[in-house]
């Protein structure tokens, strides 16, 4: 996959998307006598690019917060989260996220005082998006726990989009079982009216539980949130810019709402092989229960179930990523981008 116009402006090696790009040679500049120095050529980023062992060592006066334990309930299937990942990357993201909180209350104190008014603080939202199987949801799983460990942010709830979907009888009815992950399969204007009733500080907002076992939204069950310190919003499209309107003009989105957000990054063929590998390893785990969804694939030989999970991967995830999730990945804050171990090899950050 190559990067294109309208993707955000990395710097021009390492994608994790193509190979590295060959780079033109670059000559001395020719200086004649008397005339001044001419000043190396600088590559400008609105990211600042930092290899896994620099930013690690962001993490070197900081105490690992979590043991063997937490990490093996955390970790999602298919990843590879261990102890060494969690105190290399995740305690300085933590931290760093912790320092936006804080940031974030100071100015909120800031701006009431020249205001002379009184707002109350309301959630600071995180959004995290993702392929499907790029481990996504291990990385939101795993800040809330650390944020959860720092003083200033002890409540730190979690909500993702998949209860956001449309449930399967409604999917059925408009054509969209097929479709299922893309932006139109989901109920966004019920998201977004979410995740602005809680940045609004209302103080119960509730939303709809889905099941992955069943496949579908839970009857009668909602996550109610009742104004934390922290709310994570995890999901494929939470990045997604607001829609078009006919007269040209367009709303709000989920992400406006957000004041920090992450996209978790891996190239395509990594993450085709995770989906395949998860999909093998759930047809002997939650494809075996008979209320599964999937219950249909359990009896599947090794060669069947292959060539199904890569099926549903070209028709549906794959194209999914290349037309709506990747386009996103420019717009966050910052990317964690993994090798093909399921590791984070480097961090994209925006520049303040």
């Amino acid at each position: 996959m190559n990067f294109h116009i309208n993707d955000a402006p990395y710097p021009p090696r390492g994608s994790s998307d193509s190979p590295n790009t060959p780079v033109s040679p670059v000559t001395e500049p020719i200086n004649f006598v008397g005339s001044p120095p001419v000043e190396p050529q600088q590559t400008y980023s609105p990211f600042i690019e930092l290899d896994r062992s620099t930013w690690s060592r962001l993490a070197h006066e900081l105490e690992q917060p979590f043991d063997q334990s937490d990490v093996e309930r955390l970790r999602g299937l298919g990843d590879r989260l261990s102890l060494t990942e969690v105190a290399e990357v995740y305690v300085p993201l933590s931290r760093l996220l912790s320092i936006y909180v804080d940031g974030s209350a100071k100015l909120r104190e800031a701006s009431n005082k020249f205001l002379g008014e009184t707002t109350r603080r309301t959630p600071f939202v995180i959004g995290v998006a993702g392929s499907v199987a790029v481990g996504k949801s291990t990385v939101a799983r795993v800040l809330q726990e650390m944020l959860r460990r720092w003083p200033n942010t002890p409540r730190v709830e979690l909500v993702t989009t998949d209860g956001f979907l449309y449930p399967n009888a409604e999917l059925r009815r408009r054509g969209l079982m097929q479709r299922k992950g893309f932006p139109e399969s989901f109920d966004r204007r019920r998201l977004l009216r979410f995740v602005s009733d809680v940045k609004s500080g209302v103080p119960e907002v509730r939303a709809p539980m889905y099941s992955h076992l069943t496949y579908d939204i839970v009857p009668n069950q909602q996550i109610v949130v009742r104004r934390p310190d922290v709310l994570i919003v995890e999901g494929l499209n939470v990045l997604a810019p607001p829609r078009a309107r006919a007269d040209g003009t367009s709303g709000l989105s989920v992400s406006d709402f957000f004041d920090y957000s992450i996209y978790v990054d891996a190239s395509h063929q990594a993450v085709r092989n995770w989906y395949v590998n998860r999909f093998m390893e759930m047809r002997s785990g939650a494809f075996a229960d008979p209320d599964s969804y999937f219950h249909q694939y359990s009896e599947l030989t090794d060669e069947e179930a292959v060539e199904t999970a890569t099926g549903i991967w070209d028709r549906i995830n794959g194209p999914n990523l290349v037309q709506n999730v990747l386009p996103t990945r420019g717009r966050a804050k910052l990317v964690l981008s993994k090798n093909a171990n399921h590791h984070v090899k480097r961090v994209l950050m925006r520049k303040i």
